[in-house]
């Protein structure tokens, strides 16, 4: 993924600029940078691709570069901002102002990299209050008058009140009103010139006419430095002044105008600070009850986040609580998370126990001692070694092979050995059961049949058959619900139901097996998106049928029908998690899965004929 040029500026490592604010008198630009990364959304949906956009100090992501038009779904700003690049996950950093926190991650580090520089370099360039900033927030105005400059310069200053903004409408005032006294009397010297004139031209004429004398026009109106009334200097000068002084009348209107003007602004400006100064009061009562609820709610928020660090609760917003070696959650928090998600599981369980109606009887996937159709698909060879063995691995007695017996209730007990591959945990389980009221078929019938599977597993999100190779032996993809803090799971397996003879006892009922065994497929690969993590199992569940014979050859009743169960399964659950997590988990879950299932098998079969 490569950054998006917005304009034609690029520097050497592909980071985008603006042209914008170029600033020509220190050569200074503001970065800019866009492009696609991938952006943590929540828990559910994880990591998305977004289109990320850094301009005008803002920092905003899009659904896509084609929803731009459409206006972003985020912003932050990142002036306050704290860019930080993560501690284990080189691709990724974090871009958090106070509780708000945007997960980032790049394609690679080197993109991770250049987007961190950016954004730092964005913070320490155009921050408020930086050199840089101030080089372009220079003078406004530029004034030849040093007193009206000063003034000008002075109202860029922040915290100015009226009262001082009023003072310096009065030094405008008072500069203005010397510049026009000053203009005043040089008009009126050139008035005074000018009817001197006009008084001299009279006396010309009349000289003409009859007679005058002379030396008394000379002395009236030639200046000193002539005495030749043809002079050019003293004729232009004359016409400059007649030309000024004509409307020396009308600028001293003007003048006594504009001094009325603002001497009524200042009258108006100091109306208006009255007026403030009498809601100053009520405003200062309003203050301080403002800031009684403000302390008052600060008060309240404290305690709220001391109850909360009390009660340890973990915010599911964070991709740092996800399960990973780098896991902000340490074990006990870890199986907390996991114990509060099973428990809500076992509560819609039992909501969905209470709602549901009477089902119907379902129909019986047929399955004899005869040959099974399966044997023609190229996994049979696979299915019949896995079957065999596991029925062998099942009848094993558990004084063989060092298990360790971990939960024991009533006439069920269940053993462990503790093993371990490639660090995750994949302790063999096995687990004894008898169950009166049931026969072996039945029992294996329910564990295998399809249309009743997500009745009883409760830990299943979707199930479905991706290939039916025979009647007794179908293909299954499993999804199972997520459980915070650990990630999906999902199951790819064959399950096999078969009648064998009891080798040992001739006379004996025959037994059921059904074997579930992990298979691949090319068509359902595994994700490669981390949505899903992968599960590897074999599970087998065995059950023989022993009837106590009536007496007086009475008909045989579910009160004489006891069902031996034995349940064995290695599963590997892929990915990461803690193994005493782990551990924990299936010594609360497999006694109270295996409850669950008898029951449901008991309450099933208890008004239908008995199944052998």
């Amino acid at each position: 993924m490569t950054a998006v040029v917005s304009r034609e500026i690029m520097d050497e490592h592909g980071l985008i600029f603006s042209d914008e604010d170029d600033d020509s008198e220190n050569g200074y630009q503001v970065p800019e940078i866009q492009g696609v990364l991938s952006k943590w959304t929540n828990y559910i949906h994880g990591w998305q691709s977004r289109f990320i956009v850094l301009k005008d100090g803002t920092l905003s992501y899009y659904k896509s570069e084609q929803d731009t038009g459409f206006g972003c779904r985020g912003a932050i700003s990142l002036f306050k901002a704290t860019i930080k690049p993560h501690e284990f996950d080189e691709c990724r950093f974090d871009v958090s102002v106070n509780d708000c926190v945007w997960y980032l991650r790049a394609e690679t580090p080197e993109e991770k990299q250049r987007w961190v520089e950016t954004l730092d370099a964005y913070k320490t360039e155009s921050g408020y209050g930086s050199e840089n900033n101030l080089k372009r927030h220079g003078s406004a105005i530029s004034l030849t008058s040093n007193t009206l400059s000063t003034a000008s310069t002075s109202s860029f200053k922040k915290g100015r009140g009226l009262k001082e903004k009023l003072a310096e409408m009065e030094t405008f005032r008072d500069i203005l009103c010397r510049q026009i006294e000053t203009l005043q009397g040089y008009f009126d010297a050139c008035a005074e010139a000018s009817t001197s004139l006009k008084h001299g031209t009279g006396l010309q004429d009349e000289h003409s006419g009859t007679t005058s004398n002379a030396g008394e026009l000379k002395d009236k109106v030639m200046p000193p430095c002539c005495e030749n009334a043809s002079c050019v200097n003293c004729m232009v000068g004359s016409d400059t002044a007649a030309q000024h002084g004509a409307h020396a009348i009308d600028f001293k209107g003007e003048a006594m105008t504009f001094k009325a003007t603002t001497a009524g602004v200042l009258a108006t400006l100091q109306h208006c600070l009255e007026l403030l100064g009498q809601r100053e009061e009520t405003w200062r009562r309003r203050l301080e009850r403002e800031a009684e609820r403000r302390r008052k709610t600060e008060e309240l928020y404290r305690a709220a986040r001391q109850e909360a660090a009390s009660h340890r609760l973990v915010v599911h917003g964070s991709p740092d609580y996800e399960e990973g070696p780098h896991s902000a959650l340490n074990d006990e928090e870890f199986y907390d998370a996991v114990e509060t998600g099973l428990d809500k599981m076992d509560e819609e369980m039992e909501l969905r126990d209470r709602l549901k109606t009477k089902q119907q009887q379902l129909s019986v996937i047929g399955t004899s001692k005869t040959i099974s159709k399966a044997t023609q698909h190229r996994l049979w060879p696979e299915i019949d070694r896995i079957s065999v063995e596991q029925l062998r691995y099942a009848r094993l007695g558990v004084g063989e092979g060092g298990w360790q017996l971990f939960a024991e209730d009533g006439e069920m007990k269940m053993y462990k050995r503790e093993e371990e591959s490639n660090g995750m945990v994949v302790d063999p389980l096995k687990a004894c059961h008898v169950v009166r009221g049931v026969t072996g078929h039945e029992m294996c019938h329910y564990f295998f049949s399809p249309d009743v599977r997500m009745e009883w597993e409760t830990t299943v999100e979707q199930m479905t058959v991706i290939e039916k190779i025979a009647d007794d032996t179908l293909v299954f993809l499993q999804v199972h619900k997520r459980i915070w803090p650990a990630s999906q799971r999902d199951a790819l397996f064959w399950s096999h139901m078969r009648q064998v003879p009891d080798h040992n006892d001739r006379d004996g009922h025959d037994i059921w097996i059904v074997c579930n065994h992990s298979t691949d497929n090319s068509d359902f690969p595994q994700s490669n998106n981390g949505k899903c993590v992968r599960v590897t199992l074999t599970v087998c569940l065995v059950c023989q049928t022993f009837i106590d014979p009536p007496k007086d050859g009475a008909k045989i009743t579910r009160d004489d029908i006891t069902c031996k169960i034995t349940y064995c399964s290695v599963v590997n659950p892929g990915g990461w998690a803690p193994a005493s997590v782990l551990r924990a988990v299936y010594k609360r879950e497999y006694p109270k899965f295996l409850k669950r299932f008898t029951a449901y098998v008991i309450d099933q079969c208890k008004d239908k004929p008995i199944m052998f």
